[in-house]
């Protein structure tokens, strides 16, 4: 591991639950019938695109090849860059409170399964219509995907 993994956490240490402002990447992964790859989050039980917060050092790409390695099990390629969303705020179980700022992009799968997620951070993988989505995340979550279903082909 880098010298630079853990920072959110020993930022953590620094500052407790005070909010901070994040960088992210989100990855979308539409299958052929247009569905939507999401993760059974770990930490609260809700959806969410596979994607996480940046290491100090990263940059919004390597960030989203890592974080979607940990939440899908997937190895995937950028197919584009989408948008940047900033008005999204998450409040976890243990109180840490952040505003992210997540770079979305649109993906393919290049290798990888769905065994190989990170069972600490996932407990299921699965594609879900655009429009039966289950619990999500946050609003930003739920932003993306609306941007997403607009705007992949």
């Amino acid at each position: 591991m880098p010298e630079t993994y853990g920072y959110i956490k020993r930022i953590r240490g620094l500052v407790g639950h005070m909010p901070l402002i994040l960088n992210c990447s989100g990855g979308v992964l539409l299958n052929d019938k247009r569905e939507i790859l999401l993760n059974h989050r770990t930490d609260n039980g809700t959806w969410s695109l596979p994607g996480g917060y940046m290491e100090y050092g990263e940059t919004f790409a390597q960030t989203l090849i890592r974080e979607y390695k940990e939440d899908s099990g997937l190895d995937v390629k950028i197919v584009k860059p989408l948008s940047v969303f900033d008005q999204g705020e998450t409040v976890y179980p243990n109180g840490d409170v952040c505003q992210t700022i997540a770079m979305l992009y649109q993906v393919e799968q290049i290798g990888g399964s769905f065994a190989e997620a990170d069972a600490n951070e996932t407990t299921e993988v699965k594609f879900w219509p655009l429009d039966a989505l289950p619990p999500l995340l946050n609003q930003q979550n739920a932003d993306m995907i609306a941007y997403a279903a607009a705007h992949c082909d």
